[in-house]
């Protein structure tokens, strides 16, 4: 790739200033992923090799891109998603020298075409989120796949999207599945997702959420968080699932649980994260109260069915930036936030930097597992190996300063006996 003439496409390159603040704030917060840019700028893995990205492009992001390209990558990225790109960011990160094509607000034509922009410049590696850099390599430009040697995904809409071209053997190369590694969900998912929901949602509405009603739509990893934090916010909390083991516990865990109809009447805020369409629907708009608050943090923007809900409202308006009033024409006005996109990006910062640093660790090192092993692995999903995972969680002990026991020879001699 050569920079002087693939710079990108960024709204504004003069707000670069402004994207290296965050970008340095971000870097003292994430001590692992600073680690281990320091052993690939010695080692020099990706020395030679273009990677292709597609995250939320902000100031976390922006580390991570700077750690693959301290290691001798050439890296282009694009946004994952049409509302979350900082522009200051983007402007930063191609100051940097990174190649960049990103704006926040494009709409979906502008939004592909800077996906395949991305593409254009033949990558050997990928890092995708929500798998759209996969759909475009198999379907509308497949003869950008011959360079292509792998990649990893870290979100569990994209490892659904993974699975299913597995199954029907459509997949052309290995991905690692970054968001199934403990690192991961564990903490991204939930205290990740938990907290960055409601900064969102909060920042969007400036309301109280003690002592109202939220509803959670769907209760894996990410609902977990996100009911977590309402819980601790001080709101009543409801679920709704379609998982009866999921369900079970979310009663457990304190928590009422019931249909999604049932719930529509009663709720103050909808949050669904379900990686599903339609979670919120006509049938629910119709039995909502007046003022409801309806979020998404699932990472498309099918959860909501926004069309639905425009053609039951007699108008909408932007009534602060990030919500939208729909007018019902029994006087009932509801609440969209981000336009349905997720909200934790699209009205917020994301995930808190100490939680993206292990997440993007990860990314660093399964791309590093895939530039050293990727021939043989075929077109398939990968597990990351349980060892890196483990690497990233004692190297994030240790810059918390927490030290933990170790197996001595007996208890492990133990473990490894059945009699």
């Amino acid at each position: 790739m050569d920079h002087a003439k693939t710079k990108g496409i960024v709204r504004d390159p003069s707000l670069a200033p402004e994207g290296k603040l965050k970008i340095e704030w971000a870097r003292a917060h994430m001590p692992v992923l600073a680690r281990i840019r320091e052993s690939f700028a010695k080692e020099r893995p990706f020395e030679g090799l273009r990677v292709a990205v597609a995250l939320h492009v902000e100031a976390k992001t922006a580390c991570l891109v700077g750690t693959l390209m301290a290691g001798g990558a050439e890296v282009a990225i694009a946004g994952c998603n049409p509302l979350s790109t900082q522009d200051d960011v983007a402007a930063a990160l191609l100051e940097e020298g990174a190649a960049v094509f990103a704006k926040r607000g494009v709409d979906m034509r502008e939004y592909e075409e800077l996906l395949v922009r991305t593409l254009e410049t033949k990558p050997h590696l990928i890092i995708d989120d929500g798998g759209d850099l996969v759909t475009i390599l198999h379907t509308s430009r497949r003869d950008l796949l011959d360079t292509v040697r792998g990649g990893a995904e870290e979100t569990t809409t994209g490892i659904h999207r993974l699975r299913a071209m597995e199954r029907q053997g459509a997949l052309r190369f290995p991905m690692v599945n970054v968001n199934g590694a403990q690192c991961k969900h564990l903490f991204d998912n939930r205290y990740g997702t938990g907290q960055s929901v409601w900064d969102g949602i909060n920042r969007a509405t400036n309301l109280v959420v003690a002592g109202k009603t939220v509803v959670v739509g769907g209760y894996g990893w990410c609902g977990r968080g996100v009911a977590m934090r309402a819980k601790g916010l001080g709101a009543k909390v409801i679920v709704t699932e379609v998982d009866p083991i999921r369900a079970i516990e979310a009663h457990m865990d304190g928590f009422s649980v019931m249909p999604m109809k049932e719930a529509a009447a009663v709720g103050d805020y909808f949050v669904t994260v379900s990686g599903n369409r339609d979670v919120l629907r006509g049938e629910h708009f119709a039995r909502m109260k007046d003022g409801a608050v309806l979020a998404n943090a699932g990472h498309f923007d099918v959860e909501i069915n926004v069309r639905e809900l425009a053609a039951m409202a007699v108008s909408r308006r932007k009534v602060r930036e990030g919500v939208e009033a729909f007018a019902l024409p029994d006087g009932r006005t509801l609440y969209l936030l981000a336009e349905g996109r997720l909200v934790n990006l699209a009205a917020g910062d994301g995930h808190p930097a100490e939680i993206m640093d292990m997440s993007f660790s990860l990314q660093a090192l399964a791309l590093r597992y895939l530039a050293e092993r990727h021939a043989g692995l075929g077109g398939r999903v990968v597990d990351l190996p349980r060892e890196l995972d483990e690497q990233v969680a004692r190297l994030k002990l240790e810059t918390l300063g927490i030290a933990i026991d170790e197996l001595s020879r007996e208890q492990r001699e133990y473990l490894d006996n059945w009699f």
